[in-house]
């Protein structure tokens, strides 16, 4: 007994060898603004990179690595790569190298497992000529005066590239589903005159969700729409929803933007919160969420209302919640749950071009109808279409023309009215501006 205990001490003693890291596959994303590369490993990582020029090439050395897949072949139309190699080095480590068709900035991080996938090494490729502009403050684009535009409808599918969101029994994703319902949305868009798409993921890739709000803010939207496909672990569960931002939500991204309000230029219909001091910026970011949440709430009731006449809803009512992609807070934004993608009957009318064109019309339906009585000042559907507006329960006079940003006055005036009395489901004739 003695010998043998003697001899498993000597075995605990000896180093353990490191067993290889395992990687098992790469994947390549090409969003609009850099490429992303993933490597699924079997284990966490370590890795270095360095760049080497003439000709341009990005090394990547992945510590006791073992290459278990097949390296990807790079489309021509990568704006970034040429080609991808790999071989192993003399200390057992495994280097993958990029051919680069120019310079790049790199930047690399480590992924833990999430309910997709395992662990993953994930390299950014940015352009350096467009990192450089990026760098510079960034304000929006002026609005031409004089000259009227169409109402601009942002649509964003949600999810993309590394994050498909959630799958149903049969292997449909949401990201993909959801871009299709998308896609047919802004084909409604552009048929409607007056009003202009703006497609914020136009492909199969992950954009951040700050970025989507961005994107849509840079092109000046008048209305952010978020598409989704919803899951839960109860597969019997079904039905659309309509989600708002909630009130706790707004809360902590006026927090947010006043505490960085030095780099929040135009961030409030216009007005720099720069040069305010504490109380006036809180009291203007007040102001614009409330209008923008009065708007998204009329929008997303629309919507839902058309929505239950396609199928069954989840709620009855417009819900609220502190998604991140609806926190602009000059810009309505509502996010539609199509579906439940867990339930089997609704992942199949998901994945059916028919249905998908069902809940578009349902979508473009909410939004024409708002659109056509609370059209922007400046746009062509202000211009073109008689403006009126039905009065709902917690509608005031003020209330209505500052939305019409009309004079109270004018109001009465065009209503034959002698007080600022009005009831639920009056019709009010709206002046020109």
């Amino acid at each position: 007994m003695r010998k043998i205990a003697v001899i498993l001490l000597m075995l605990c003693s000896l180093p353990l060898v490191a067993q290889p890291v395992n990687i098992e596959n790469l994947r390549v994303w090409a969003p609009p603004d850099h490429v992303r590369l993933v490597f699924d490993t079997s284990d966490p990582v370590s890795h270095t990179l360095f760049s080497l020029k003439s000709p341009h090439r990005l090394v990547i050395d992945i510590e006791k690595a073992k290459w278990n897949g097949v390296l990807p072949s790079i489309p021509e139309n990568n704006p970034l790569i040429e080609s991808v190699r790999s071989a192993y080095r003399k200390d057992g480590d495994l280097r993958v190298v990029l051919d680069l068709k120019q310079s790049v900035k790199p930047k690399s991080f480590v992924l833990t497992p999430n309910r997709q996938y395992g662990h993953r090494l994930v390299v950014d490729l940015y352009d350096e000529r467009q990192s450089a502009k990026l760098k510079k403050p960034k304000t929006l684009k002026a609005v031409t005066r004089g000259r009227l535009r169409d109402v601009v409808i942002a649509i964003d599918a949600g999810h993309g590239g590394e994050d498909p969101g959630a799958k149903g029994k049969r292997g449909t994703y949401e990201k993909t589903v959801v871009l299709a319902i998308a896609r047919r949305l802004a084909d409604l868009v552009a048929r409607e005159k007056g009003m202009k798409p703006v497609m914020i993921r136009k492909g199969d890739y992950y954009l951040g969700l700050r970025k989507r709000m961005e994107l849509a803010r840079d092109q000046r939207a008048d209305l952010f729409v978020s598409i989704h496909a919803d899951a839960f672990r109860d597969p019997r569960v079904r039905g659309s929803s309509v989600y708002i931002l909630s009130q706790r939500g707004a809360s902590s991204e006026a927090a947010r933007w006043l505490a960085e309000r030095e780099n929040s230029a135009d961030l409030v219909g216009g007005v720099t919160l720069e040069d305010k001091d504490d109380m006036l910026a809180s009291v203007l970011l007040d102001l614009s969420q409330a209008g923008t949440l009065q708007a998204s709430h009329e929008i997303a009731g629309e919507v839902l209302g058309r929505l239950k006449k396609v199928g069954k809803t989840h709620k009855r009512s417009v819900q609220q919640a502190g998604f991140m992609v609806l926190k602009s807070p000059d810009v309505p934004s509502i996010l539609v749950e199509t579906a439940f993608i867990s339930n089997p009957a609704e992942e199949r009318n998901l994945r059916n071009p028919k249905h998908q064109q069902k809940l578009a019309k349902a979508i473009m339906g909410g939004i024409r109808e708002y659109f056509r009585s609370n059209s922007p000042p400046g746009t062509l559907l202000a211009d073109k279409a008689p403006r009126r507006h039905v009065t709902k329960r917690g509608d005031t006079l003020g209330h209505i023309a500052k939305r019409y940003q009309v004079s109270l006055a004018s109001l009465r005036n065009a209503n034959r009215l002698s007080g600022d009395r009005i009831r639920v489901g009056q019709v009010l004739q709206i002046p020109g501006t």
